[in-house]
């Protein structure tokens, strides 16, 4: 088997994403270049060396698609660097403002909230952006930056495989263009069928699943934080490893369900514990925490008594908190436990690795 191959539950694929079509020919335009010119890289400084990853000679067009983040949102040293460029005493003010420790607010109500990116803030800026030498767009642009996913697919569940669960990303703000996720975008709209390379290794994760492959555990993955843990449970069953809680939560039983095709047979041969929470299949909403909570005397048990591991993937926004809350309310309820011994019991958990949390924003 391929090296590259060679993984276990827990792991992590770093994929080199590049920008997409329609972004690279948007920046292009913007800054007035021919893709197809070609340049030499030199290095100019001893302690900054060339990025083994750029060819030399290189062309615009490569360099825009594979190594600048022009997607992304640009930091406030991006503006003080423009300003520099800019002829425009109208721009150049502009710009200055967005540096000061006044102008933050407006600069983020400007960029961020409305996730603004950098190929739209030098349209908006066009004096600056005509005055700025090609060869210093490395100094402006960032470099796109590998995209982490956890590896929702084991070695004896697929052999020869790495799989991932990702989620296209798409969202408005009150710009007109809808804003999109730079990797998932790119990748979904590669064809399946062509023979194409793309940049990937293999790294360890955060949450270290192959201490209990032999012990009860109880996972918690609401959306694509339960990657980490279809690879867990594939190769928890292979060892003959039945004590398995997985809590997963979903928008609906209909829309993204992830693996419930696989995991629902596993229930009836009595190989899974399986609770899930469908947060818009009724009137009300449910989450991964109401499940807890609802299933509270049975997880207590064996977290108390079975010495459980728990572990917890998923959005970093409100759910491992309110997920942490609820785990504690059940060690109040079910455990006799006081509010303070409660939260005790949780961090001396973590402390051992027997609580373990993989977020992300």
């Amino acid at each position: 088997m391929d090296h590259v191959c060679r993984h276990r539950a827990g792991d992590v694929l770093m994929i080199q994403p590049q920008n997409s079509v329609e972004a690279v020919d948007e920046f292009i335009e913007v800054l007035g270049l021919q893709p197809e010119t070609s340049f030499l890289i030199e290095q100019t400084k001893e302690d900054v060396p060339i990025p083994t990853s750029i060819p030399n000679p290189c062309t615009v067009k490569w360099v825009a698609a594979h190594y600048f983040d022009i997607q992304s949102v640009p930091r406030r040293s991006f503006f003080e660097f423009l300003a520099h460029f800019a002829t425009s005493e109208m721009e150049k003010e502009k710009l200055i403002e967005f540096t000061t420790a006044e102008g933050q607010e407006e600069l983020y109500s400007y960029c961020n909230r409305p996730r603004r990116k950098i190929t739209e803030v030098l349209a908006d800026f066009p004096n600056a952006t005509s005055q700025l030498p090609f060869e210093y767009i490395f100094d402006l642009i960032p470099p796109l930056q590998p995209r982490a996913f956890s590896i929702a697919s084991s070695m004896v569940g697929h052999p020869g495989q790495v799989q991932i669960l990702m989620a296209v990303v798409e969202y408005k703000t009150k710009l007109a263009k809808t804003r999109k996720g730079v990797c998932s975008t790119w990748l979904s709209s590669l064809d399946p069928k062509s023979a194409i390379s793309i940049p990937v290794w293999i790294t360890s994760g955060t949450l270290t699943l192959e201490k209990s492959l032999h012990q009860p555990a109880i996972m918690i993955g609401p959306g694509t934080g339960c990657a980490p843990f279809r690879a867990a449970i594939e190769e928890r069953i292979a060892v003959g490893n039945k004590a398995t809680i997985m809590l997963f939560g979903c928008r609906s039983k209909f829309a993204d369900y992830f693996f419930g095709r696989e995991w629902e047979p596993l229930v009836k041969e009595q190989k899974l514990i399986l609770y899930t929470a469908f947060s818009r299949d009724q009137d009300f909403k449910v989450y991964v925490q109401h499940k807890i909570e609802e299933h509270g005397c049975h997880i207590w048990n064996w977290i108390s008594k079975e010495k459980a591991y728990i572990y917890i993937a998923g959005n970093a926004k409100r759910m491992p908190e309110d997920v942490l809350d609820s785990l504690k309310d059940i060690g109040i309820k079910h455990g006799g436990l006081p509010s303070e011994e409660s939260e005790k019991v949780f961090k001396t958990l973590e402390l051992h690795k027997r609580l373990q949390l993989e977020t992300w924003a």
